[in-house]
């Protein structure tokens, strides 16, 4: 496995954790470029069909923990 693919495969095994300390902690190392990347890719995982209901699970709960992170990153 090359470098790309591992880095890729640790942030989203990170974002789809279900686990809000890791998922924030994954979104929060990325570029706001990557952000919108995966923000993007999880909200299609939610509507589109073909995604198994687990990986709808991970990515809603992603979703919701990335948007409370957001907010709390704005206030400050």
């Amino acid at each position: 496995m090359n470098d790309l693919n591992a880095y890729l495969e640790t942030v989203w095994d990170g974002i789809l954790s279900r686990d809000n300390e890791k998922i924030t902690a994954t979104y929060h190392k990325l570029e706001e470029s990557d952000r919108k990347t995966i923000t993007d890719h999880l909200q299609r995982m939610i509507t589109e069909p073909g995604w198994h209901e687990e990986q709808v699970i991970s990515a809603a709960t992603a979703l919701k923990v990335i948007k409370l992170f957001e907010r709390e990153e704005n206030e400050h």
